[in-house]
């Protein structure tokens, strides 16, 4: 059995998705000790921008692909099985510029490219989705509403591959580094608790559904 870890952030040092990632991971591992960790980190690491190749390579018999559609279609296809072949999942994701990573959506959309990619290929797997917002987007705020990662990301994961789908979130992350959020560092700190408390408790969760699974 093995866990599926995506990282998404640009950032090593100060990272509360990495961070928060850690807890859930640290949950799995005390449960599976021995079990591997796959990651792949989006956020250091990107794909290629091949997405146009991968689409039109498979709806294109393969042996009249060009080179270029045939190696979209590979990865597209590998980042398929990378995903099936695990058994539990963990995506950190930050919310940026209001919406999902580029490089996250550019992973999806290589995935939903397949004739696998947009089925419940996980249905019957669990996993946990970290969502860190640097401002506050909940009722009430000036910015309700303008979060629109984390709908997507719910959709897709839950309601597209099939996952049971476990969320941690914190919010308010910049409140420490930009001055006229000072007053708001009571409340990121809560939040953050909160975060780490969650991940905790759905790690535990997804590995035990593993373990009963097997």
């Amino acid at each position: 059995m093995s866990l599926f870890r995506l990282d998404a952030s640009i950032r090593i040092e100060g990272s509360v998705s990495r961070e928060v990632a850690d807890t859930v991971e640290k949950a799995w591992r005390g449960e599976h000790p021995h079990a591997p960790v796959v990651g792949r980190d989006l956020g250091l690491e990107p794909l290629p921008d091949v997405w146009r190749d991968a689409v039109s390579g498979w709806r294109t018999p393969a042996e009249q692909r060009t080179q270029q559609q045939a190696d979209a279609v590979a990865l597209s296809d590998s980042l398929v099985d990378e995903l099936l072949d695990a058994d539990a999942y963990l995506f950190a994701v930050p919310l940026y510029n209001y919406g999902v990573p580029q490089h996250v959506k550019a992973w999806m959309d290589l995935i939903m490219a397949t004739p696998r990619g947009t089925s419940p290929m996980l249905a019957g797997r669990s996993g946990v989705l970290v969502l860190v917002r640097g401002g506050g987007y909940g009722p009430g705020t000036p910015r309700e509403g303008w979060d629109h990662a984390g709908p997507y990301l719910r959709r897709i994961l839950a309601e597209v591959w099939g996952l049971d789908l476990h969320v941690a979130e914190a919010e308010l992350t910049l409140a420490g580094v930009v001055p006229a959020m000072e007053s708001l560092i009571g409340l990121a700190e809560e939040s953050r608790r909160g975060a780490h408390a969650a991940a905790d408790g759905h790690g535990r969760t997804i590995a035990e559904r593993v373990r009963a699974a097997a």
